[in-house]
């Protein structure tokens, strides 16, 4: 089955490209670390996406991302209008769309039709993004692959105040340095994000929708654990949850898509 459209989300982290069929089911998916150059991976992308999908030039491209106006794109699109759509698509269902990114936490409230109700961001801070994790466990040469072991030892969460990446950066050090346990520092930093996100999801009016959880950092069970503990709610990780916002992007240039 060839390809009807295709969408990219050139994040801050990460540059995610997919094609869909005429159905908007996935037939080909990319995902690979941000590069300085995005006009040029974002090519590289689509023309390997083309090719395995069987897509023509022909075929619509739309673009979502903090990258998204260096894309030579049929339509750029808001990284809101995305990730609503696409995590309609992946969910089937509406609810409260809690997606932390590497450069910004988005809390979205999608409706039954896939449709933006209201949105919260944090994009002024890194202590409220992916970013925060990213560097304090770089700092002590934690591989992600090692986070849930860490998170699931016995250890008591140690408390992280500082509410600066760079200052927590500094605690934690010195934390290291009084030597508090790895596992409770782990426990910590995943709660101390978590804590946060939450107070941003309790300002957007959720009622009763689910909690859905999209972006890299849905793919850190530690991560997902510490904000249903935080919510006090069930948190649901979408399919593919770094796919969401291209995944929006592609379905919103469907031939015949509603306007986004």
């Amino acid at each position: 089955m060839s390809a009807a459209a295709l969408g990219v989300d050139a994040g801050s982290t990460t540059c995610k490209a997919v094609a869909v069929d005429g159905a908007g089911r996935v037939l080909a998916r990319r995902v690979e670390p941000a590069s300085p150059r995005v006009e040029e991976q974002v090519e590289r992308l689509v023309a390997a996406l083309r090719a395995e999908a069987g897509a023509g030039p022909e075929v619509p491209l739309g673009a979502t991302g903090y990258g998204r106006k260096r894309i030579r794109a049929g339509r750029t699109l808001t990284e809101i209008t995305c990730h609503a759509r696409g995590a309609f698509s992946l969910a089937r269902r509406p609810g409260l769309l809690v997606d932390v990114g590497g450069q910004d936490t988005k809390i979205i409230r999608v409706g039954p039709s896939g449709e933006v109700l209201d949105f919260a961001m944090n994009d002024k801070c890194a202590a409220g993004t992916g970013r925060f994790l990213e560097v304090i466990l770089g700092r002590l040469q934690i591989p992600m692959g090692e986070v849930a072991a860490h998170a699931a030892g016995p250890a008591a969460p140690v408390p992280v105040s500082s509410t600066c990446t760079v200052f927590a950066e500094s605690e934690v050090i010195s934390l290291v340095a009084n030597g508090a346990p790895l596992e409770g520092i782990v426990k910590g930093l995943h709660r101390a994000l978590a804590s946060r996100v939450a107070a941003l999801a309790r300002g957007a009016s959720a009622g009763g929708l689910d909690v859905l959880m999209s972006g890299g950092v849905a793919l850190n069970g530690a991560m997902v654990e510490a904000l249903r503990e935080a919510l006090g709610r069930p948190v649901a990780v979408v399919p593919e949850p770094q796919l969401v916002g291209a995944l929006g992007a592609a379905l919103s240039v469907l031939p015949g898509a509603p306007a986004a």
